[in-house]
């Protein structure tokens, strides 16, 4: 019977192709504006390690005080220097890492090849493990280059076959920002996104898309002088000036993340924060009472506020867009149901049951919610292509075509077209095939 309800349908739909043309397009439409605001709220809402976010926290530290904390009351956003060697030092957390970014000159061993810029980051090991940072070679640097600030590297995959073609990068050196250092480890394809781990990096532009190049240990980038790429935080009565001032300073330019396994460990980690604010005030460095955060990493997403208002109010208007386009197509299938009213009447005459007109009239709607489908998979992929003119850049460079949204499309579209038939379905198996007659 689907075969021959199929059959039916399509002939349905070709008597009246204008009509079926413009229900179409309707159901295209509203299904593909939803869906491309769909990819973009999903891309920014996306957990960067799920299966290990819950047990990642940023702590934050208020160094600042009441002064210079704003209508919020929130702590900043990064560490002093001071408080994160204090938490470094303290070993309160199953790993900790200090973190921040910078960028370098780097000059190729061949001479003939120009020097280039790269970004990367200066952590401890444990951020490796902490991430769970795949490696195609080698590993992490040594606890002794964690604590003496050592001279090695982690390298991206990419940078490995950019200077050295492919062949074995272990052991090789590369000159950053005028220092030689020993590659102790290749990194896989990573770069969770939102790139969670250094503040700045999270509504970065260019930061979207491309992984880092590199990571050196952060007791060498202290001890290099590699300063922070996107600046230091210090409060308006800050006069320091060079590298020894900044360490010294209550400027905040460090982000910090621990892994707290349990709930448990979780709160002693806070008391322990609390415990510290409260001996600093005691000894007289922060006059002002513990005011402390200990977020999740994905409280600390949404404290940032990576999903932009203007992509949360583009999908509530597309979602609207879709609605509308569903009562318009509601209106459409039921004007063409009821136009077949003596059809209807012969049928139930010779002995169809309001349950296979009900079938039929389903099947035909499905048929022209996977048209629809179709169509919305194409305005999808054309919307994603140019999300740049409707979105901010970092967003439009998240969001990424899947089979996971072009499988969403097309059942959207089906599901929401039937749901649209239901109204116009149910009135057209309630005429009654005597009267349909008699008229006829």
């Amino acid at each position: 019977m689907f075969r021959y309800y199929l059959g039916l349908g399509l002939h349905s739909l070709r008597r009246n192709p204008v009509l079926t043309a413009l229900m179409i397009v309707l159901i295209g439409a509203g299904v593909a504006s939803s869906m491309i605001t769909f990819a973009a709220l999903r891309a920014l809402t996306a957990d960067p390690l799920p299966q290990k976010s819950a047990q990642l926290f940023g702590p934050q530290i208020d160094n600042w005080g009441p002064a210079n904390r704003g209508t919020n009351d929130e702590p900043p956003q990064e560490l002093s220097y001071t408080d994160a060697v204090a938490l470094l030092n303290s070993h309160k957390a199953l790993r900790q890492t200090a973190i921040y970014e910078t960028v370098l000159s780097l000059v190729p061993a061949d001479a003939r090849r120009a020097p280039f810029t790269v970004k990367g980051y200066a952590a401890t090991r444990d951020m490796f493990a902490m991430f769970e940072v795949p490696f195609t070679n080698g590993g992490s640097w040594s606890a002794e280059d964690d604590a003496k600030g050592g001279s090695s590297v982690v390298i991206s995959w990419k940078l490995s076959e950019k200077l050295f073609g492919g062949t074995r990068s272990l052991g090789r050196r590369v000159s950053l920002g005028g220092h030689d250092y020993r590659v102790v480890g290749v990194m896989a394809d990573w770069n969770p996104q939102p790139r969670f781990y250094a503040e700045g990096s999270i509504h970065s532009v260019t930061d979207v898309g491309n992984p880092p190049d590199f990571f050196v240990p952060f007791e060498t980038a202290i001890n290099f002088q590699l300063i922070d790429s996107w600046g230091e935080n210090c409060t308006n009565d800050y006069k320091g000036a060079g590298w020894n001032d900044l360490l010294h300073s209550q400027c905040d330019w460090i982000s910090f993340w621990v892994q707290l396994p349990t709930a448990a460990d979780a709160q002693r980690y806070k008391a322990f924060l609390d415990g510290y604010a409260a001996e600093q005030q005691r000894i007289g460095r922060f006059p002002w009472a513990p005011n402390n955060r200990l977020r999740s990493l994905m409280q600390w997403l949404d404290y940032l506020h990576v999903v932009t208002e203007e992509t949360r109010v583009a999908f509530l208007l597309a979602i609207g867009l879709q609605l509308v386009c569903l009562v318009n197509t509601v209106g459409l299938l039921l004007a063409k149901f009821m136009r077949r009213r003596g059809e209807i009447g012969v049928r139930r005459a010779l002995g169809a049951s309001r349950g296979a007109i009900h079938a039929q009239f389903l099947i035909e709607a499905g048929m022209v919610g996977a048209a629809g489908g179709l169509l919305g998979l194409a305005l999808t992929a054309f919307g994603v292509f140019g999300m740049g003119s409707f979105f901010e850049a970092r967003v439009a460079r998240l969001v990424h075509i899947d089979m996971s949204l072009l499988g969403l499309t097309l059942l959207t579209s089906i599901v929401a077209t039937l749901i649209a038939a239901v109204y116009p379905t149910w009135r057209a198996a309630q005429v009654q095939p005597a009267w349909q007659l008699k008229s006829n």
